[in-house]
């Protein structure tokens, strides 16, 4: 099969009516967008992404690049896991993006979770830049891998590299780089065992939160075998991981979380399913 060269451009802009739609849009496979969904309730734009192919292949290259403007709002799902399927020796895939918010604009990226197969490599670079009295919400999850087929840990090396700016100047840098079973190391350590999934958050509010009404209810989600923690970024923005004993209890947490959440910042109460 012939490895494929992907790409998603979005952009969305605030309408007349004051709804948000999108002035911009194109795409290749292995991306293909569905029709875009307003929420009135939540005046947020839902643009779901989906791979109509298998998943990703070795020598895949997917870019994508989404851009929210001034008094628009925008969420981004995926409705299935991104599986990364067995490479030769030496093979792999990239992925990259790129999110932009400006000022009075919402930006939420909810995908469903990372899976790599047994023998994958993937190398993704995300870059987020982010200006003053803006909103995002990125969501980064990770599964172990096909646990009915015994591939949990099983996948050759996973490179995660995040930057956030906030105005320009550089907030955030991280680089998650490990193989399946150093991976499998840590989550026995926390004694979260085999099945153990991992969400990785960047919260960026519109201002300076001193004590944000919502970080201890958030904080008492670490509870009953879910490990969450919760970071302050420089200057402005929060970071919060999670560590789940099974898929099901990963989600659960994502979803308390985001129902606490969106009672600060109204616009993360769009519905993650289409109607």
């Amino acid at each position: 099969m012939n490895a494929l060269d992907g790409h998603l451009h979005l952009r969305a802009v605030r309408a007349s009516d004051g709804s948000t739609a999108l002035s911009a849009q194109s795409f290749r496979a292995p991306f293909h967008l569905s029709k875009p969904n307003w929420d009135p309730e939540a005046e947020v734009l839902h643009a779901q992404v989906v791979n109509p192919t298998a998943g990703i292949l070795e020598g895949d290259r997917l870019e994508s690049s989404i851009a929210v403007e001034a008094g628009a709002a925008l969420l981004v799902t995926t409705p299935s896991a991104s599986r990364l399927f067995r490479m030769t020796e030496g093979g792999h895939a990239t992925g990259r993006q790129h999110f932009e918010v400006a000022a009075d604009a919402s930006l939420e990226v909810f995908p469903e979770p990372i899976v790599p197969h047994r023998g994958s490599t993937y190398f993704q670079e995300t870059t987020i830049e982010a200006a003053e009295g803006s909103t995002l919400l990125f969501i980064d999850q990770l599964m172990p891998g096909r646990l009915a087929h015994g591939e949990a840990w099983a996948w050759d090396r996973l490179v995660l590299g995040l930057t956030v700016r906030r105005a320009g100047e550089l907030i955030l840098r991280e680089r998650f780089d490990q193989n399946g079973a150093s991976l499998r190391s840590l989550a026995e350590f926390a004694g979260t065992g085999a099945g153990s999934c991992f969400a990785n958050i960047v919260l960026l509010p519109p201002e300076e939160e001193a004590s944000p009404a919502w970080r201890a209810e958030a904080a008492a989600l670490h509870r009953d075998g879910v490990w969450l923690g919760i970071s302050r970024l420089r200057k402005l923005g929060w970071s919060i991981r999670i560590v789940a004993p099974d898929p099901t209890r990963l989600r659960d947490a994502l979803t308390d979380l985001r129902a606490i959440l969106r009672r600060t910042y109204p616009r993360l109460g769009c519905g993650l399913r289409r109607p």
